[in-house]
């Protein structure tokens, strides 16, 4: 039994200590270096500055339809993606944007059309789903909404009365 133990102990050092020159010999320098270089390059995302973070309609009337525009430029040293753009509410709609890569230095905008409805001070967030380090970045827009002084008064238990 001790021979057996012995013999097997002999077998596994050998085998454990031949396989390792063999894993050596089978790794490829130069796929090393690729994926060294392929990682710092990585680490260089775009980066997406903005003209303006927020934008104030400043006071509107209930339902007055209202749009502004947000233009950026890719500051970083490699290529930027907006794959999408998002807002909190349906209230609030970006559209025009571009899901082409944005070379760095190169600049371009999106439209945020809100629809103007709520009531005194109401602020929305836009999302842009990008490859940048963070991943998003965001931006804003507020306004201050006045009721409509043509709108219908409401009384509670009566239907609306038009006070023209």
């Amino acid at each position: 039994m001790k021979k057996l133990i012995l013999t097997l102990t002999v077998a596994s050092l050998v085998v454990f200590t031949s396989c390792k020159k063999n894993v050596e010999e089978k790794i490829n320098q130069e796929n090393v270096t690729k994926a060294a270089e392929r990682d710092a390059q990585t680490s260089d995302f775009p980066t997406l500055s903005f003209d303006k973070t927020t934008h104030d309609f400043g006071q509107i009337m209930n339902g007055t339809p209202v749009e502004t525009v947000f233009a950026y430029t890719n500051t970083g040293k490699s290529p930027l993606v907006v794959t999408n753009i998002k807002s909190t509410c349906g209230c609030t709609v970006p559209k025009d944007w571009s899901k082409e890569p944005l070379m760095p230095g190169a600049s371009s905008q999106f439209t945020v059309k809100f629809n103007g409805k709520g009531a005194n001070k109401v602020s929305k967030t836009i999302t842009l789903t990008t490859n940048t380090e963070r991943g998003n970045e965001q931006v804003r827009i507020s306004a201050f909404i006045t009721p409509d002084p043509n709108a219908p008064v409401k009384v509670p238990g009566q239907k609306s009365l038009n006070l023209q």
